[in-house]
């Protein structure tokens, strides 16, 4: 474990990041309890990436008002700049919270100053089948379009939310490639006549 790395949790309020990040690493969220508009909250875990090797990272959790419902506004600036990874999650009984990730992503696209991240999305809420407003192929086929992994999870189920995050954390740790450069093809030398092999 080297570099710490940053994760940011955002979509429209309500969604359930807290819920999902608590339920994650303490086991602890209470299904049907009240929730609290977050301000921000941050988060530090060991997660053991696909390649066995556990790696620390701080995992931010936001609501700004700019998320909140009934406004337009864009994420602020400063959430956009540090991240290594991005989480956008939607409720699957919440056609707004889906049509808002858009907005987002282009939001992430416009201010990473040309930097290679990773960006995922979950669809929070899937056991709510009977109030399902966003069906999965639909969210499939929107992540499909904008090259991103897709994955609907329940906070009841704990296991659904380890799979986003192992892969997501394994993308971003991932160690750069072995060599720089790259193969040649080989010349003839026309020294090779000069060769003393006596």
């Amino acid at each position: 474990m080297g570099k710490i790395n940053k994760i940011l949790l955002c979509g429209y309020c309500g969604v359930g990041k807290s819920a999902i990040i608590e339920q994650l690493l303490y086991g602890s969220h209470v299904l049907e309890s009240p929730s609290h508009s977050t301000i921000e909250d941050i988060y530090t875990a060991v997660i053991e990436t696909d390649r066995g090797v556990k790696e620390k990272v701080r995992i931010f959790d936001t609501g700004p008002a700019a998320l909140q419902e009934g406004t337009e506004g864009d994420i602020p600036k400063h959430y956009l700049n540090f991240p290594d990874g991005y989480i956008l999650v939607y409720d699957t009984t919440s056609w707004e919270s889906f049509r808002r990730l858009e907005k987002l992503k282009k939001d992430i696209d416009k201010h990473r100053d040309k930097r290679e991240v990773h960006m995922i999305v979950i669809g929070n809420k899937s056991e709510l089948t009977e109030r399902r407003q966003v069906q999965f192929d639909t969210a499939q086929a929107w992540a499909a379009k904008e090259k991103l992994r897709h994955w609907d999870v329940s906070v009841a189920n704990r296991k659904s939310l380890v799979d986003p995050f192992v892969w997501l954390t394994s993308k971003i740790t991932q160690p750069p490639s072995k060599t720089n450069f790259l193969p040649g093809r080989k010349t003839k030398s026309t020294s090779s006549n000069n060769l003393d092999t006596s």
